[in-house]
């Protein structure tokens, strides 16, 4: 694995991820990417690390170190809540300013040596809210509120804690709507029908403990309509105090996220819905923080 680089006049060597016959030689991946780092070419081509990597092991039975600079399994993973908020900030910035690579704890764009964002936030019991929001909203689309950020964060831990293990982006999308997406139990919505106007008029068929009703309310438009409804026939008392709605994709058939804050009994609850259906997603919304007042 020892091997020289000819660099105009000079030579130099070293080893490949610091393995060779003697001791002491130069790891010249990290010497090459330190200098690409910096701006300078080095003259070696990285771009599918990945790659020199199986070769190197294949061949020589050693393992390459999972927190070897470049090449290892962990260089682009952050487990700290405060690695992650950082990176996270500073990928915003980054499609903000649209400029040079500049993401702290990232020396690199991880896609210029053939490796992918996915790996660089796991997720534990010391993981922060901020690390949560990041691969949501760039895996899923799915852009928290602060507020809903600092109310999912103890619940991302409690997970963490109750399995002894990380959670992947995957695992972190379920139970992000398993807490607060599209809930129906006791409620669950079946249709509705809107006529708009001054006073709307929105008429409403529900499940509540498996009875189906139908209810009807009116309001300042469809979510207070709706809401003004459901709250007659449960008999309970709740407030708005935030709502937001963004699309979750690009395009004419993008997907509608709609995040509601609940003030009921002196208490707040967050809840979501999802839909192709702006309207939809925004009763399912009120149907999952409803829901979680009943609970």
């Amino acid at each position: 694995t020892e091997f020289g680089l000819m660099a105009g006049a000079d030579r130099v060597e070293g080893t490949l991820f610091g393995n060779g016959e003697r001791t002491g030689n130069a790891d010249i991946v990290t010497i090459a990417m330190n200098l690409y780092v910096q701006g300078i070419d080095p003259g070696l081509d990285f771009s599918n690390i990945n790659r020199a990597k199986e070769i190197y092991e294949e061949s020589t039975n050693l393992p390459v170190h999972p927190r070897h600079p470049y090449a290892g399994e962990l260089v682009f993973t952050a487990f700290s809540g405060s690695h992650q908020d950082a990176i996270s900030k500073g990928m915003k910035r980054m499609r903000e300013r649209q400029g040079i690579w500049a993401v702290p704890y990232l020396p690199i764009d991880p896609r210029d040596v053939g490796r992918s964002y996915d790996p660089i936030i796991r997720f534990n019991s010391q993981s922060g809210k901020g690390g949560a929001a990041f691969i949501l909203e760039y895996a899923f689309g799915i852009q928290m509120p602060k507020r809903v950020q600092q109310d999912f964060g103890p619940v991302v831990i409690n997970a963490s804690d109750a399995r002894s293990s990380e959670l992947n982006a995957e695992d972190l999308y379920q139970l992000f709507k398993a807490t607060y997406v599209n809930i129906e139990t006791p409620v669950k919505l079946l249709g509705y029908q809107e006529v708009s106007g001054e006073p709307a008029t929105v008429t409403a068929r529900i499940t509540y403990k498996d009875d189906e009703v139908t209810i009807k309310g009116e309001g300042d438009g469809l979510v207070d309509a709706f809401c003004k409804s459901l709250s007659d026939y449960l008999n309970i008392s709740f407030e708005i105090i935030n709502y937001s709605q963004h699309s979750m994709e690009r395009g004419n058939k993008s997907r509608a996220i709609t995040f509601v804050e609940f003030l009921s009994g002196g208490k707040t609850y967050y809840g979501a819905g999802m839909s192709g259906n702006i309207g939809t997603s925004s009763l399912r919304a009120v149907v999952s923080a409803v829901n979680k007042v009943l609970k």
